[in-house]
């Protein structure tokens, strides 16, 4: 059984002769942990099961001092977030798409190195991933408070605009399936520390017919259904299930009760996330950080769960709290007899980090 395998049985709601894990880290975090395992990278170190494809952010021109324009004309500032940054102005300044031009969906940057990633990470479960899909794609392009209005104020303008969006990711969607792929994985965060941005009730009008008609271009192909949405969004958990939708990620502890929601769901939702990014990681000592990243191991035993940080690690957590995460999960027994026979460390530079981390956990 490999790594593939083994998330399948996951989603399946069966139970796994270990919890799979896949952990992200902001820039910074990165930088840290390629200085201290003296990598170039972190792929190796972490041993995820889950590959990343295509681009969760898209693609970016340079326009100096700290500026970039995606490929949908909107600006960011990125003196302070450097993985993402701050919309600047509004693209679309009336309630209309006169004149307006979507960019290319099928743009050759996101499946360049698709081929070259699967023959690489052969073993691991393939994710396409689509950021900002719906509802953040809409205020980028409008400006948040305009589209709270136009929510209100001009609601043809709204589904057309959502159902612009939804074309453009289902033709997305339709060239990664080219691809033996496993799942594709949608960003769109509609929550808040509490409660949904918009409400349920203006969800379910809007985004929620778009939402079907996405997932179903990847279901009906025989693919599975992983989204990201950050915030208190359980509430809508029921309706996800039913529109499709097989995994769901970030699982913040802040904002929903893990311990819950995951024996509650298993067989019909899988989750993704888990470990506090609030505070455990970066406020815990690395005891505290091994004690919840066990806990958390434990109740995804039975199945249903991926382990990860609630969002990716940001620079700030200590060096000792990622390296704790770290050790934990890829000292699971059943997880190092898989991925020492699945995965082969050929460079000189993963065996360096590998023998890194062993020091680290002594």
């Amino acid at each position: 059984m490999n790594k593939r395998e083994v998330v399948r049985l996951v989603f399946f709601g069966k139970r796994p002769p270990y919890v799979p894990w896949s952990l992200g880290f902001t820039k910074e975090a990165q930088a840290k942990l390629c200085d201290y395992f003296g990598c170039n990278g972190v792929e190796d170190v972490l041993d995820n099961h889950l590959l990343m494809l295509g681009s969760a952010t898209g693609f970016f021109t340079d326009l100096g001092e700290n500026r970039v324009r995606d490929a949908f004309g909107v600006v960011w500032d990125r003196s302070i977030d450097k993985d993402i940054g701050r919309v600047e102005g509004c693209i679309l300044a009336e309630p209309s798409l006169a004149g307006y031009r979507f960019p290319d969906p099928r743009d050759g940057r996101f499946f360049a190195d698709i081929p070259e990633k699967l023959e690489r990470y052969g073993d691991r479960f393939r994710v396409f991933q689509i950021g900002f899909s719906l509802y953040e794609r809409a205020w980028t392009l409008r400006g948040m408070a305009q589209l709270m209005m136009d929510f209100h104020d001009n609601p043809d303008f709204v589904h057309e605009l959502l159902s612009a969006i939804a074309d453009y990711n289902i033709a997305q969607v339709e060239e990664a399936l080219r691809y033996d792929i496993d799942a594709v994985y949608f960003g769109d965060d509609w929550g808040q520390q509490r409660g949904l941005q918009m409400g349920p009730n203006i969800w379910r009008r809007f985004l929620l017919p778009q939402l079907r008609r996405m997932y179903a271009a990847v279901r009906s192909a025989g693919k599975f259904v992983m989204i990201h949405s950050c915030g208190d969004v359980d509430e809508l958990f029921d309706d996800l299930v039913d529109a499709g939708v097989n995994c769901f990620n970030p699982f913040q502890p802040e904002v929903m009760n893990v311990y819950s929601l995951l024996p509650r769901y298993r067989g019909r939702l899988a989750f993704h996330g888990g470990l506090s990014t609030q505070k455990t990681l970066p406020f815990g000592t690395p005891d505290e950080v091994r004690a919840e990243t066990r806990r958390l191991l434990e109740l995804g035993r039975q199945g249903g769960y991926i382990f990860a940080p609630a969002h990716d690690v940001e620079g700030d957590v200590p060096l000792e709290n990622m390296l704790a995460m770290i050790d934990v999960v890829r000292q699971q027994p059943a997880a190092n007899f898989i991925r020492h026979k699945s995965h082969n460390f050929q460079q000189g530079e993963p065996k360096l980090c590998e023998a890194n981390l062993s020091r680290q956990s002594r």
